[in-house]
C-alpha cells in the first residue's frame, strides 16, 4: 500500500532530527494535506506525544516515526491553531507548547524598512523580546544572519539542543525569527548556526542582546528594557532648552571596576555606585559623569573598549536595570550621564560578531580595510546598510532606553581615514583616490543627525586627533554634526609645557599660546582623559617638573588655568586628588591619600574651581565663540605670566584669569585690565586650604593706575609663585 501523501520523506525527516533542516516550519507545525490537518513535531527523548488544542481538547496522537523524537499524524481540527503537545516516557508526562505553530512576528513593513536600512526601532524587533502570541507567553528571537543555511536558537528552555528551535527565514532581508513558547526573562541563549558550507560555527551571542552573562560565560539572557519606572521626566524636559555651548559642562571621567572597590577587590555594584559616585560627584561640582564603556566585553584589562555585547550593560556590576536606576539617580541629583561609545571597531572573539553567519557580515572581508593594526580588532563595514542599521539603532537605544544624556564616540580618528596606521600599500583608497573614509563620514553625519533629531538636549562629543574639519560643525554645512571635540591639542601642548623645569618654560611659551589660534575653530572639550595616566605616562601629578611642593603647586596651577581657558572640562577620576602613581584598572583609587593635606587641598581645588566655572557666566557663556576671550597678556615669555579675560556675552561681570607659572613671587606685578574698579579675587590656587604658600591679594584688587599693554586699566597685583588667580569685576 502507497504512503500517505502527508507523510514525511525519511530525508526530510533525516534532516529535522539532524539539525540541518533548513526550512522546518515547512515541515513541523499544523498543516493540511487535502481536507486533512497534519501535525508534526520533534521532542526530543519523548517515546508518546498527543496533540491538544489551546483549552486541553485531545486532538490525536501523533506516530513517533524517528527515535531521535520525530512525531506526526492526522489530527482532529477545523481551524489552524496554536498547538500543545502531551507528551511522555517512562521517567513521565510534561507539555510542549509547538513554536512551529505560531505564526511569523515580524511582518512585511519591517522588512521594508530593514531592506532600506532606515529602520530606527530595530531594537523593538531583533534581539530577544518577552511577549504574547495568540494568547501563549514565550520570547520572540530574531537574528539578522543572511549567509547562514540554519539558524537555531538555543539556550535554557531548550536544553542548549540546536534541532529543537530552528528559525524561520525572512529571505528579502536575511533575518531568521521563531517564537518559543514558555521560555521568559532571565534566561540564557545564544544562536546555533550552520554556514553555506555545511559547518557547525562557534556558538554566537545575540548582536541585539539586551542582558549578558558574567564574565568568563558569554551567553546573551532575556532581558526586558522597556518596564523600567523613570522618576527623572523634569531633568529631563529641562535638559531640552539649553544650548549647550553655552552652558557649564564639566566631566568626571570614570572606569566603574575601579572607581572604587569593597573587600579589598569586589566591584561595587550599580547600585552601590549610585550611593557612592553620583553623591561624591555632585560634591565636587562636575555636572556629568562619562563611563568607560560598559557595553558587555569580555577582557577587564581592555577598559570595556572591545565590546562583544553592545546593546547590553555589563553584568559585572548588575543587570539592566541596576544600570537604569544609576541613571535615574545621577538625573534626580542633576548629574548627566554620558556613555563612552565604541563603534569604531570589534574584537574577534568568537561568540561576538566576527564572521557572525560565517561570512564578514559585520566587518570588512579585506583585511585592508576590515582589521585594524593598532589593536587587533575587526572593523565595521560603513558601507553596508545594515551594519549602519545596527550602529545607528545601538546609539538610540541607549539614549531611549537609558536616558543617556549623551555619547563620547571613541576613536574617530581612526573611522575618518582608510590610512589610519597603515603604511603605503596596506590600505585602499576611497572613489576618488583618497584617505578618507567617505562611508563612515556619511555614518557619522548620520548618526549625530537622528541622534539629535529624536533626543533633543543630549550630545555627541568625538575623540577625534587630527585637524580634520568641521566635526563639530553641522551636517547641514558639511560637518560630521558633533556637538563637542575633544581638544587633543590643548591636551599635549599643557602637558609638554608643565614637564619643563619653571627656568626654561620661558622658552616654551608658545606651547600655551599656540592653542587661542585654533580654540574657536571647534566646540572643544578639554580633557586630561584616562589616555594621558596609563601605559607608563604616569600621574598627572607626577608629570610636573619640581620638588614636591612644586609639583602640588604646578597641577594646582594647571587645573585653574584650564577651568579658566575656553572650553568644556573634563578630568579622570583619581587626578582630583592627586595620586602619585599612574591609574591601574586592577585596583581601587588611592582614597587614603585624602588623610593627607596636599591631597585634600588639590580635590579642594577642583571643586571650588567648578563651583566657580558654573556660577560665572564669563566663565562658560561663550566656551565656544572667540568674543568670549581675550588676552591681557602674551607675550611675557620672560616670567612665564599668562593672562586673559573671559566674557559672558552679555555685558555682565567679565573675569580676569592670571597664571604665574615658575616659582618666583612677583610683587606689584601690572595687570592690564578690561575696566578700572574693584576686582575681587575669587580664586587663588596658592591659598592656603589648598596646601599653598598664602600668597595674595587679600581678596581683592583696585585698578587705579592708567591704560597698559592696550586696555583702559591696570592694578598692581601680588603674583603667588606657581599659582593662578581669578578676578571678578564688582557688578
Amino acid at each position: 500500500m502507497a504512503e500517505p501523501k502527508w507523510k514525511t520523506s525519511g530525508p526530510e525527516i533525516e534532516a529535522i532530527v539532524n539539525g540541518r533542516h533548513a526550512d522546518p516550519f515547512k515541515i513541523l507545525g499544523l498543516h493540511t494535506s487535502g481536507k486533512s490537518w497534519i501535525a508534526r513535531a520533534f521532542i526530543p527523548g519523548a517515546e508518546k506525544v498527543v496533540a491538544q488544542s489551546a483549552d486541553g481538547q485531545n486532538l490525536g496522537e501523533l506516530t513517533r516515526r524517528h527515535d531521535a523524537g520525530f512525531f506526526e499524524g492526522q489530527i482532529k481540527t477545523t481551524k489552524a491553531q496554536v498547538l500543545q503537545y502531551a507528551c511522555s516516557n517512562a521517567g513521565g508526562q510534561w507539555m510542549v507548547t509547538d513554536a512551529y505553530s505560531v505564526g511569523p512576528v515580524l511582518g512585511p513593513q519591517d522588512d521594508y524598512f530593514m531592506a532600506e536600512g532606515n529602520h530606527l526601532r530595530l531594537y523593538d524587533k531583533l534581539g530577544a523580546h518577552p511577549l504574547k502570541m495568540d494568547g501563549i507567553d514565550g520570547v520572540h528571537f530574531a537574528v539578522w544572519a543572511p549567509n547562514a543555511e540554519r539558524v537555531s536558537v538555543v539556550g535554557d528552555f531548550n536544553a542548549w539542543d540546536g534541532r529543537r528551535h530552528v528559525m524561520r527565514k525572512r529571505m528579502d532581508v536575511g533575518v531568521w525569527e521563531i517564537f518559543v513558547p514558555a521560555a521568559h526573562e532571565g534566561q540564557g541563549y545564544k544562536y546555533e548556526l550552520i554556514d553555506k558550507a555545511g559547518k557547525l560555527l562557534p556558538l554566537k551571542c545575540d548582536p541585539y542582546g539586551f542582558g549578558a552573562e558574567l564574565r568568563p560565560n558569554t551567553a546573551s539572557r532575556v532581558t526586558r528594557t522597556d518596564n523600567f519606572q523613570w522618576s527623572d521626566s523634569d531633568y529631563l524636559k529641562a535638559r531640552i532648552a539649553p544650548d549647550r555651548r553655552r552652558m557649564p559642562i564639566s566631566i568626571y571621567e570614570v572606569h566603574l571596576g575601579s572607581w572604587r572597590k569593597k573587600n579589598g577587590d569586589l566591584f561595587l555594584s550599580y547600585d552601590e555606585l549610585a550611593d557612592q559616585l553620583i553623591g561624591y560627584v555632585k560634591d565636587l561640582g562636575f555636572t556629568h559623569i562619562e563611563l568607560l564603556p560598559i557595553s558587555e566585553h569580555p577582557y577587564d584589562p581592555s577598559w570595556g573598549y572591545q565590546p562583544t555585547g553592545l546593546f547590553a550593560p555589563t553584568s559585572r556590576f548588575g543587570d539592566p536595570h541596576g544600570f537604569a536606576r544609576f541613571v535615574d539617580k545621577a538625573h534626580g541629583a542633576g548629574i548627566g550621564v554620558i556613555l563612552d561609545w565604541v563603534p569604531a571597531h570589534f574584537p574577534t572573539d568568537e561568540h561576538g560578531l566576527s564572521k557572525f553567519d560565517g561570512t564578514a557580515l559585520y566587518e570588512h572581508a579585506d583585511p585592508r580595510q576590515g582589521f585594524h593594526p593598532d589593536w587587533n580588532t575587526a572593523i565595521f563595514n560603513f558601507g553596508r546598510k545594515e551594519v549602519i542599521s545596527f550602529l545607528l539603532n545601538n546609539a538610540l537605544f541607549w539614549l531611549e532606553r537609558y536616558h543617556l544624556d549623551g555619547l563620547r564616540v571613541d576613536a574617530v580618528a581612526s573611522m575618518l581615514y582608510l590610512d589610519y596606521s597603515r603604511k603605503e600599500g596596506e590600505w585602499i583608497p576611497n572613489q576618488y583616490g583618497g584617505r578618507e573614509n567617505l562611508e563612515a563620514i556619511s555614518f557619522l553625519q548620520r548618526m549625530n543627525h537622528e541622534t539629535y533629531g529624536q533626543h533633543p538636549g543630549i550630545m555627541t562629543i568625538a575623540e577625534e586627533s587630527t585637524a580634520f574639519p568641521g566635526v563639530s560643525k553641522p551636517t547641514s554645512t558639511g560637518g560630521l554634526g558633533f556637538g563637542f571635540k575633544w581638544n587633543m591639542g590643548f591636551m599635549h601642548d599643557t602637558l609638554q609645557y608643565f614637564q619643563r623645569e619653571g627656568i626654561h618654560r620661558k622658552h616654551h611659551h608658545n606651547d600655551l599660546t599656540f592653542g587661542l589660534l585654533y580654540a574657536f575653530s571647534e566646540n572643544f572639550v578639554l580633557p586630561l582623559s584616562h589616555d594621558e595616566v596609563v601605559h607608563g605616562k604616569g600621574s598627572l601629578l607626577n608629570k610636573m617638573a619640581g620638588d614636591d611642593w612644586q609639583k602640588f603647586a604646578t597641577l594646582r596651577a594647571y587645573f585653574g588655568f584650564m577651568w579658566g581657558y575656553p572650553g568644556k572640562k573634563l578630568l579622570f577620576m583619581g587626578q582630583e586628588m592627586a595620586p602619585w602613581t599612574e591609574w591601574n584598572a586592577a585596583k581601587s583609587l588611592d582614597w587614603h591619600l585624602l588623610q593627607h593635606q596636599p591631597h585634600r587641598g588639590m580635590q579642594s581645588t577642583v571643586r571650588d574651581l567648578n563651583n566657580i566655572y558654573k556660577s560665572m557666566p564669563a566663565l562658560h557663556a561663550r566656551d565656544c565663540e572667540g568674543e568670549g576671550f581675550e588676552w591681557l597678556i602674551a607675550d611675557d615669555a620672560e616670567n612665564s605670566v599668562f593672562a586673559w579675560v573671559r566674557h559672558s556675552g552679555d555685558g555682565k561681570q567679565p573675569v580676569v584669569v592670571v597664571s604665574n607659572f615658575t616659582s618666583v613671587l612677583r610683587e606689584n606685578y601690572i595687570l592690564p585690565l578690561p575696566k578700572s574698579g574693584i576686582w575681587r579675587e575669587v580664586f587663588n590656587s596658592d591659598a592656603e586650604q589648598y596646601w599653598g604658600s598664602g600668597k595674595g591679594n587679600m581678596g581683592r584688587i583696585e585698578a587705579l593706575g592708567g591704560p597698559s599693554h592696550g586696555k583702559p586699566a591696570s592694578a598692581r597685583i601680588t603674583l603667588p609663585p606657581l599659582a593662578t588667580l581669578y578676578f571678578a569685576a564688582e557688578e
